[in-house]
């Protein structure tokens, strides 16, 4: 337990004094284009705010990311134990992956993946 915690204040430690760190080391120059809203490389439109619709293929995107990313957290450790799991775990897996191509056929038959 005592371990645990002297990580835990030694990481606490790191993440306050890099904050501090860079506010009092770092520049300065604020500008207009620095002070403005940043929404993904595109230019802040008034339309959000009237109502509009947003674009979805931006949260699309980070949405498969993220899919992909849980389906390589699963596949790493499985692959690591595949031979204590045997054909249970191969059974799993085998439908944790096509449950995965699912929504990938999903989204890529809506075209969530064509960018215009």
């Amino acid at each position: 337990m005592v371990p645990i915690l002297v990580l835990f204040v030694v990481a606490a430690g790191f993440a306050v004094f890099s904050v501090l760190a860079g506010s009092l080391t770092g520049p300065k120059r604020f500008n207009r284009a620095k002070l403005e809203a940043y929404e993904c490389g595109i230019e802040p439109s008034p339309q959000a705010f009237r109502g509009h619709k947003l674009p979805v293929k931006y949260y699309l995107t980070a949405m498969l990311f993220i899919v992909f990313d849980i389906e390589i957290i699963f596949l790493y450790p499985w692959a690591v134990a595949f031979d204590k799991l045997g054909l249970f775990g191969l059974v799993e897996m085998i439908l944790f992956i096509v449950a995965v191509f699912v929504v990938y056929a999903y989204v890529w038959r809506r075209g969530g993946l064509e960018w215009d």
